[in-house]
């Protein structure tokens, strides 16, 4: 439960910069688009993912581990981590589910012929981009659950790009798009004060003892 007391006594400790910083930055998220990370290999390429949904305004990323286990790394990421919402699933079966229940619609990016080229692709509801391995792309369970399909066009032999790449590329076109065609893309009020007060704790490096401090206070 959001406590608007605690918010204020640790807004109190960091800096009025910092503040400002943090309803500046929440004023661009959304949880209108999200991303999930299908069991990529390369643990560079799913930090690099973290990163570009930092970069554009994405509040959550679903990671999905059923094969090759954590696939986060910290120095890559460079503290993207703590600013995004990752939410680890060990199998697809249960992100898809998770996603759907909250409305969702299920949109792998693929490199097929038939798939909608991005510049055509229109955001008519929240949508989750679901982006697969280096090399064998998503699995035929994604494909069959998704609810459309993208890819980036290409005019070169290369018949895709890295995931990262991809990613970055894609995110960058989809959220300028959904801000100028959808007036509800941002998080809520209530949302925003609850990240205000997630980020202010990861921003405190005694955040134990000056919240042991609010307690006894109280």
């Amino acid at each position: 439960m959001f406590d608007a007391h605690l918010l204020n006594y640790l807004e109190n400790i960091i800096t009025p910069e910092r503040k400002q910083r943090f309803i500046d930055i929440l004023e661009q998220r959304t949880r209108y688009i999200t991303v999930a990370i299908e069991d990529v290999f390369q643990m560079h390429n799913a930090s690099a993912v973290i990163r570009s949904c930092d970069a554009f305004g994405i509040q959550d990323a679903y990671i999905i581990e059923s094969r090759f286990g954590e696939r986060l790394d910290k120095n890559i990421a460079m503290g993207a981590q703590q600013w995004v919402d990752v939410h680890r699933y060990a199998s697809t079966t249960g992100c898809i589910e998770t996603l759907k229940g909250k409305g969702y619609k299920i949109i792998a990016t693929t490199p097929h012929d038939d798939d909608l080229l991005l510049d055509d692709f229109k955001i008519d509801g929240k949508i989750a981009l679901f982006f697969g391995t280096e090399r064998d792309g998503l699995s035929q369970e994604v494909i069959d659950k998704a609810d459309g399909f993208l890819k980036i066009p290409t005019i070169g032999f290369s018949e895709s790009l890295n995931i990262s790449v991809s990613a970055a590329i894609i995110l960058q076109n989809l959220t300028k798009k959904l801000k100028k065609e959808n007036s509800a893309w941002q998080l809520t009020e209530e949302e925003k004060q609850e990240k205000q007060l997630d980020w202010a704790k990861k921003s405190i490096k005694s955040i134990d003892a000056i919240l042991e401090r609010y307690q006894a206070e109280k």
